[in-house]
């Protein structure tokens, strides 16, 4: 049975229905998903660490330990990216201005839309933040 657990970046106040974030390390919390078999068989939601405590590292380790093992952005530095490897999370690019909510995002990854995310689509500054 494949069993997965996503994190979408999202604004409060998350789920579903909530809007995308456009960056992982500044959004207000992340949408956890799991999903079995290609269904969904639960929702939560996860406040996000303070960007300053550990810059966007700390992010990772939060999603780390909570299970997660895939993440739908739109953005996000070289660095965290490689941290998010690290760990064994595979990081998909979803375009913000075509899947802005959580539910879009999820129907995406779902049916495969989305492509991983390598170190040239990494931002190399604050373009997302």
């Amino acid at each position: 049975m494949k069993k997965s657990r996503i994190a979408i970046p999202s604004k409060l106040p998350g789920g579903l229905a909530g809007m995308r974030s456009e960056h992982f390390g500044h959004c207000d919390l992340f949408t956890l998903v799991d999903i079995t078999e290609g269904k969904i068989e639960q929702v939560d939601t996860i406040a996000n660490v303070e960007h300053g405590a550990g810059g966007c590292l700390a992010p990772v380790k939060l999603l780390s330990g909570n299970g997660v093992n895939a993440m739908v952005v739109g953005g996000m530095g070289k660095r965290p990216l490689m941290a998010f490897h690290e760990e064994g999370i595979e990081v998909y690019y979803a375009p913000q201005d075509l899947y802005p909510s959580v539910q879009l995002a999820l129907e995406g990854w779902l049916a495969a839309r989305f492509e991983k995310m390598n170190g040239d689509q990494a931002c190399q500054g604050n373009c997302h933040s």
